[in-house]
């Protein structure tokens, strides 16, 4: 199976029933397979005439009481920010695919590329967090697509599945299991209509979401609000807002995903994702069979940063690679939490793949 079709069947799975999105290469094939499976279990493919409009269908479909995903890539991608942050706002749970390609603009369709890692945090305008998850593999690509819906509906809040070309268009070997066995997330609302506030600001609390049309009424808009949903100016309902919303996400203890392959003694440790993370995990078994001893951490949540975890991985080493199809994204981070001086770059932006002899020239410097 290809990684576009393991994404939309995850999709399926996750009990996603309503997608709406414009074609573009190399996203096209979860749009193919969802317009050709949803039908069958009973849900709705429309394609939309942009994708601004296929971003706003998805808050749409969701608010209406099914679970929803688009996809895109870098140039879609752009254009869905401004109801990116608008989902997060109205905190409308929604799962938003960007298969990455060569870029800036129209760049190359069918170049893979990993340059939407800073767009992904903070492509919108505004301050909120944001779950952003990146396959590694055909059979992630399955597994982060349910994970992605259930973050999304847990905490009521946008998620992107970031994943590439390499990764959307390779096949692998996948067994896919009986979708009524996937775990799926459903957030109940217990509250009766009287009493319904769907933006409760109570502590440590996830509102549910009540569907349109089932008696709760409440009122939904782009501008701070208060526990109702009405537009306000208040400070004492924007603050607890803005606090709710950022607890929500950076205390969970369930969103950071990440793989670890650590050598006892090893001094120099490999980090990377995506499709880069394969040119790492080859280089690293290149390293051991020279008798060199390397540590290698494969991070499948890039946002929220899995912080702690790199920290404890820099304290233990004196080098890490981070090797990444763009100019150098989210070595970024890893500088700012290691140090400058610990962080060796490998960096390749043409389209092309990082390969392993690139990665042991920096990590054997």
């Amino acid at each position: 199976m290809q990684g576009n079709e393991a994404i939309a069947m995850g999709a399926i799975a996750a009990g996603c029933r309503f997608y709406a999105g414009y074609p573009i290469t190399p996203s096209t094939e979860v749009a193919e397979v969802m317009s050709r499976e949803l039908p069958k279990v009973g849900g709705k493919f429309i394609q939309m005439e942009d994708e601004i409009a296929s971003m706003a269908a998805i808050i749409g479909g969701r608010v209406g009481g099914l679970k929803s995903m688009t996809a895109t890539s870098g140039p879609g991608f752009s254009l869905m920010q401004e109801n990116i942050g608008y989902a997060a706002m109205a905190e409308i749970p929604c799962v938003v695919v960007n298969v990455q390609r060569l870029g800036p603009s129209t760049g190359q369709p069918t170049a893979a590329s990993q340059g939407d890692v800073m767009q992904a945090r903070w492509g919108t305008h505004g301050d909120h967090q944001i779950i952003v998850l990146c396959p590694i593999s055909v059979a992630q690509s399955f597994d982060l697509t349910v994970k992605a819906f259930n973050l999304s509906e847990k905490y009521r809040t946008p998620v992107i599945l970031l994943t590439d070309e390499i990764i959307g268009h390779m096949r692998e070997p996948i067994e896919l299991p009986d979708f009524d066995t996937v775990e799926k997330f459903e957030r109940i609302v217990t509250d009766t209509p009287d009493n319904y506030k769907a933006f409760r600001n109570d502590r440590g609390d996830v509102p549910a979401l009540a569907g349109f049309g089932l008696g709760y009424r409440y009122h939904i808009t782009g501008l701070f609000h208060d526990e109702v949903g009405f537009p306000t100016q208040r400070l004492d309902e924007i603050d607890p807002w803005l606090e709710r919303v950022s607890r929500k996400i950076e205390t969970a203890d369930d969103i950071l995903l990440y793989q670890t392959d650590y050598e006892t003694g090893a001094r120099t440790a490999i980090l990377s994702y995506g499709a880069s993370a394969r040119t790492a995990r080859h280089a690293m078994k290149q390293m051991r069979a020279k008798g060199e001893k390397v540590s290698l951490f494969t991070a499948q949540t890039l946002w929220p940063f899995p912080e702690k975890a790199v920290e404890e991985l820099a304290d233990s080493v004196d080098k890490i690679v981070v090797p990444e199809m763009n100019l150098g994204q989210l070595a970024l981070e890893v500088e700012r939490v290691a140090g400058r001086k610990k962080v060796t770059r490998v960096n390749r932006a043409n389209g092309e793949m990082i390969t392993p002899n690139m990665v042991l020239e920096a990590a054997e410097a």
